[in-house]
């Protein structure tokens, strides 16, 4: 039996968990964070908690002693900061336990916004308008820099999940006001043409070997998210895009990716383009979309590791995947709540499942549920996710 080590929590540690245990694994999960869904499920063979900031040596060596002491044989990280923390602590981790993550100049590369973009413009590749503002203050900027650019526009900082930090630009005026406090706060940025709203979006998963060879790949479309004015899905259908898959793969290939990767795109509703937007490095919550529509991704993973042959998966298309709080969150704020299409109110049927409620592992879904509630009461979480 594989004993496999899951790193950080969330409903994508939730669907990973629920794909390993199909095949079988002892499951170990390290975890920052109390009630946030996977430490609650109930295929988890044994917990770690870690109260030392993940990029703290003293979080590493709690990790090393983790898996010499219980023999784990991989990891897999469930977050972006857990993806960069293994990238960042490669050569050190490889003595102990296998996992397959990009060097650290290459894994920033693909994470770093700012640089995606760079390389995107290079290459040809479809993206939104971005200046690259790394390094620079207001006092820096010239009327030549931003001659051209096609304001309004969204400021965001290059290394940052779910929204944060992210503000809506409407003029060069707007700029000079709140860069300098987004800078601050979250550290270099860049400014990006400003897609309007009406496309639809669209999430790509890969997953690519040593030589960058692809291995797996799935597509949904994001159907709903929270906050509606940009964030995470809360309704995916699981779709099928070889032309913008072949793109994310060559992308890959461009920066010597491994592993995994997620990517964000978005169609621009006036030239129905669609735009690459960011790499995420880890699967996304969402990834129970590809898992119910007939990709066991946990197992697509861990055959890379031991060097199995993989299997040729195919999905189906049309699989709708909720996160029933989050929806209900969309249907409190959204214009939109009785034109949506699937229908919000389309609850049972063989095509429809949840991120965040699994019908034979229930108690995530309560506790994960009370702990997000939680979390709506503190000011700063609040401000975060409602940033753009």
């Amino acid at each position: 039996m594989r004993r496999i080590l899951i790193l950080d929590t969330g409903t994508q540690g939730l669907a990973i968990i629920n794909s390993l245990h199909v095949i079988k694994c002892f499951i170990g999960l390290v975890y920052r964070e109390y009630n946030n869904y996977a430490d609650r499920s109930k295929h988890i063979g044994k917990k770690y908690y870690i109260e030392s900031p993940i990029m703290d040596d003293s979080y590493l060596q709690t990790l090393i002693e983790i898996i010499r002491r219980d023999n784990y044989d991989a990891l897999i990280p469930m977050s972006d900061q857990a993806a960069e923390f293994l990238s960042k602590n490669k050569n050190e981790l490889k003595k102990h336990i296998a996992f397959k993550i990009a060097d650290y100049a290459n894994f920033l590369n693909g994470y770093d916004k700012s640089r995606l973009m760079t390389l995107c413009a290079i290459k040809g590749y479809p993206h939104p308008k971005t200046i690259d503002l790394v390094g620079l203050d207001t006092d820096n900027f010239t009327d030549k820099m931003f001659k051209d650019f096609p304001f309004p526009a969204m400021l965001k900082p290059n290394l940052t999940t779910g929204g944060r930090g992210m503000r809506y630009i409407e003029n060069y005026e707007d700029l000079i006001k709140i860069y300098p406090i987004i800078k601050k706060q979250y550290g270099d940025c860049h400014l990006q043409q400003f897609i309007q709203r009406g496309g639809h979006q669209l999430k790509i998963q890969i997953y690519v070997d040593s030589q960058q060879r692809l291995v797996c790949s799935s597509a949904m479309d994001k159907i709903r998210w929270y906050p509606i004015a940009g964030g995470a899905s809360c309704c995916s259908v699981s779709t099928k895009n070889e032309k913008m898959v072949n793109i994310c793969h060559n992308i890959l290939k461009d920066i010597k990716w491994k592993g995994f990767a997620d990517f964000d795109i978005i169609e621009n509703p006036i030239t129905k383009e669609l735009l690459i937007m960011e790499i995420n490095p880890r699967v996304p919550a969402c990834i129970r979309t590809a898992i119910c529509a007939g990709i066991n991704w946990g197992e697509v993973i861990v055959n890379d590791l031991f060097n199995i042959k993989q299997k040729k998966y195919d999905y189906i298309t049309g699989m709708s995947v909720r996160h029933l709080g989050f929806d209900c969150l969309w249907f409190l704020h959204s214009s939109e709540r009785f034109n949506t299409i699937p229908s919000w109110f389309n609850f049972f049927g063989k095509n429809v499942h949840y991120q965040d409620l699994i019908w034979n592992d229930p108690k995530p879904f309560f506790m994960g549920t009370f702990h997000n509630i939680l979390k709506l009461f503190y000011s700063d979480f609040r401000r975060e996710k409602q940033g753009i």
